[in-house]
């Protein structure tokens, strides 16, 4: 009855745990150390290929191969001189230089283009300073375009360009010091030429308007000239003014002696009588002088040749397009000599703050530093390759 009890209490517990039989325990042996397999060999065999091989033949090639590179350097700017009137400097309101950072750019784009290489090709044969043949890789080979050299050129010469200050240094490299001094120097003298050349063109385009003008208001002078010339040569006449002045001045005469005549007439009358010779004599006198006037007169209002009015009338034109003209050239005159003078007073020039230098150590080509990008390059692109292959693999 109490095992019966016993036996109920044990089957309200919980069952004990069911032992692993001793064949299933030692059907799993332990782990052993791993083994490498194919695909380890062929890791570490695309890890001497791609990377190792490469970076030896590189290291190989830098330090035993790659000729030295000297390198000289040339600092400048371009400078705008603007002198001012004597007024001006006396005030101190005028700035007497200042930068061009139009001109700047402008000369940074010709330092690299094609007719900078041309130029300095054409001073140095740049074919024969750079042809390298036992180093293909940094020397220039031997049968090479304008094209090819100017590629060439983007390498071997650097410019730097700070658009804040307006300073431009260049970097020259050569197999020879001297070699790279001489193209800097070259580069610089070219660069001058160019700003003389912006200069210039800069110097004609100021005056170029102000004198076409000047030569319009010359012909024009010329032609009103020309034509009163003209005009004096058909009528014999100088100025018609100064003619008709005299010719008024004899009417003026005329009629004051018509007066005194009338006058003597009018006298004699009061104590003779009419058919007295002394009268008719002053009568005569009278008709005398009438007639002379009316013939001054008419030749200001006959028809023909002597018309005066007609006379007066063109060369009162005349002589106002001769006068418009003289006003119009003295403008233009005084506008060109105004242009010229501005022009004048405006110059461009480079101002050199780093001559070029003469080096005596080679500097490049940096063997140290292309080695660890080279090497660097070639271990992430394995790298990537590997994870991508496991990854791939994974997958499956």
């Amino acid at each position: 009855m109490e095992e019966t009890e016993q036996a109920g209490d044990g089957a309200k517990t919980a069952p004990a745990p069911k032992k692993r039989p001793a064949a299933v325990a030692a059907a799993r042996p332990p782990a052993g150390a791993a083994q490498p397999r194919r695909r380890h060999y062929l890791l570490l065999l695309t890890f001497l290929l791609w990377v190792l091989a490469p970076l030896t033949v590189s290291a190989v090639y830098l330090y035993g191969v790659a000729a030295d590179q000297y390198a000289s350097h040339v600092g400048f700017s371009v400078r705008k001189e603007e002198v001012g009137s004597a007024v001006e400097l006396l005030g101190g309101i005028t700035e007497l230089s200042g930068s061009s950072s139009s001109d700047t750019d402008i000369l940074y784009e010709f330092i690299q283009s094609q007719q900078m290489v041309r130029a300095v090709d054409a001073r140095l044969n740049l074919r024969a300073i750079y042809t390298k043949p036992e180093d293909p890789v940094f020397g220039l080979s031997e049968d090479v375009r304008i094209e090819a050299l100017s590629d060439y050129w983007g390498r071997m010469v650097k410019v730097f360009y700070d658009s804040a200050s307006g300073l431009i240094e260049i970097r020259v490299l050569a197999f020879e010091p001297q070699a790279a001094q001489d193209i800097a120097q070259a580069v610089f003298e070219e660069s001058s030429n160019m700003i003389n050349q912006l200069s210039t063109i800069a110097r004609a385009d100021a005056t170029r308007y102000a004198k076409e003008e000047l030569e319009r208001e010359q012909a024009r002078l010329r032609t009103a000239r020309q034509a009163l010339t003209a005009f004096r040569s058909r009528t014999r006449i100088v100025d018609p003014t100064a003619d008709i002045q005299g010719q008024m001045g004899l009417l003026n005469s005329l009629q004051a002696k018509l007066a005194d005549a009338i006058i003597e007439r009018e006298l004699l009358l009061e104590s003779s009588s009419s058919s007295d010779p002394r009268v008719l004599q002053a009568q005569k006198k009278i008709e005398v002088i009438e007639a002379q006037i009316d013939e001054e007169r008419g030749q200001f209002g006959n028809e023909g040749d002597a018309d005066f009015s007609r006379i007066l009338a063109e060369y009162e034109a005349l002589q106002v397009d001769r006068e418009f003209a003289e006003k119009s050239y003295l403008s233009a005159q005084a506008t060109y000599d105004a242009a010229l003078a501005e022009a004048q007073r405006q110059s461009r020039y480079l101002a050199t703050h780093i001559d070029p230098t003469l080096a005596e150590t080679a500097q490049y080509p940096h063997r140290l530093m292309l080695t660890a990008l080279i090497g660097a390059f070639l271990f992430i692109s394995w790298a990537i390759m590997a994870m991508a292959y496991y990854s791939l693999r994974d997958r499956r």
